[in-house]
C-alpha cells in the first residue's frame, strides 16, 4: 500500500497571485490613511518577479526599522510595511481554523512588530473606546464594553457555527455574512487594527467555505468597507438616522456575487 504523504505549503510561484496579495496588503492599509514606503513597494516588486522570497522581504524589513528606529521620519509607513508583509503571509497561507482565537491570533501577527502599548498585538482592550467619524459628522458608533468582549465574540462565533449555508439563497447568504462581519467589527475587542483584522478573517473564512471572492475589492474599496460598517451600527434616533446594512450588502454583492453596485463613499455620509 502507498503512503500517501504530505505536502509542505510554499508560496505563491504565481505572479499574478502574488501581485493580487500585495494589493490586498496595501489596500487594506488605506483604512486608517496609510501608504505603504517606496521601499517596501520595491521588495514587493522583487517579490513578485521571483528575485528575492517572501522570507527575504518580511527579513529585510524588520532589518531596516531595526537599524532605523530613530532615523525615519514616519512612523505611518513602518505600520504599513510591517503589516502588508504580515497580510501577505496569511493570505498566502492557505490554513485556517473558525474561532475567535483565530481573531485574536491574526491581530498578533499583523501587529507583532508594533509600538506593544498602542496595538497590544493579540489581546483585547481594557478599556472602553469611543472614535470621531467623518461620515457621522464626528459622531461616533457605540462598540461593545470591554468587560464583555470574549463572551460577545465566543456567542457570535458559536451562533455562525450553526449556519448551514447550503440552504441559503443569495439574498439569505450576503446578509448573514454581512450580519456576522457587523457584529464582529462592532464588538472592535483590539486597541488598535480591528478593520484590517476583521477584513482578513472574513477573506479567510470565507475561501475556507469554497465560497469564489473578489479579493480586488478589498484591494480598491477598503475604505468603503470600513465606513459600511460605520453605517452599519449607528444609529441616532434625534437625528433622523438608522443602522442600514445595504451599503455593506452592496459590497458583498460585489465581492461574492460579481454584482456591479457602484461603491461611492459619498453616500455613505450622514
Amino acid at each position: 500500500m502507498d503512503e500517501i504523504t504530505y505536502d509542505k505549503v510554499e508560496d505563491t510561484k504565481s505572479p499574478k497571485v502574488k501581485q493580487l496579495y500585495w494589493n490586498i496588503a496595501f489596500g487594506l492599509q488605506e483604512v486608517d490613511g496609510l501608504k505603504p514606503s517606496k521601499y517596501m513597494v520595491e521588495l514587493s516588486q522583487e517579490h513578485i518577479n521571483g528575485k528575492k522570497t517572501y522570507n527575504q522581504i518580511r527579513e529585510e524589513i524588520i532589518s531596516y526599522y531595526q537599524k532605523n528606529k530613530n532615523n525615519h521620519d514616519d512612523d505611518s509607513e513602518e505600520e504599513a510595511d510591517e503589516v502588508s508583509t504580515a497580510i501577505y503571509e496569511i493570505l498566502n497561507n492557505k490554513s485556517f481554523r473558525f474561532d475567535y482565537l483565530t481573531l485574536k491570533n491574526y491581530h498578533k501577527r499583523l501587529f507583532c512588530n508594533l509600538d506593544k502599548e498602542k496595538y497590544n498585538p493579540g489581546a483585547f482592550r481594557l478599556y472602553n473606546i469611543t472614535k470621531d467619524e467623518p461620515i457621522l459628522n464626528n459622531d461616533t458608533i457605540n462598540y461593545q464594553s470591554y468587560d464583555m468582549i470574549e463572551e460577545t465574540l465566543k456567542y457570535d462565533f458559536e451562533e455562525e457555527k450553526e449556519q448551514n449555508y447550503i440552504d441559503f439563497n443569495e439574498e439569505e447568504l450576503i446578509n448573514r455574512i454581512c450580519n456576522f462581519t457587523s457584529r464582529i467589527w462592532q464588538i472592535h475587542p483590539f486597541q488598535e487594527g480591528n478593520t484590517r483584522t476583521t477584513a482578513i478573517f472574513i477573506q479567510k473564512y470565507l475561501i475556507s467555505m469554497g465560497f469564489k471572492v473578489n479579493n480586488e475589492l478589498f484591494k480598491d474599496n477598503s475604505k468603503y468597507f470600513r465606513n459600511a460598517l460605520v453605517r452599519a451600527n449607528y444609529t441616532n434616533y434625534s437625528k433622523g438616522v438608522k443602522s442600514d446594512m445595504k451599503y455593506l450588502i452592496m459590497f458583498f454583492e460585489n465581492l461574492l456575487l460579481d454584482k456591479n453596485n457602484e461603491l461611492n463613499n459619498d453616500d455613505l455620509k450622514i
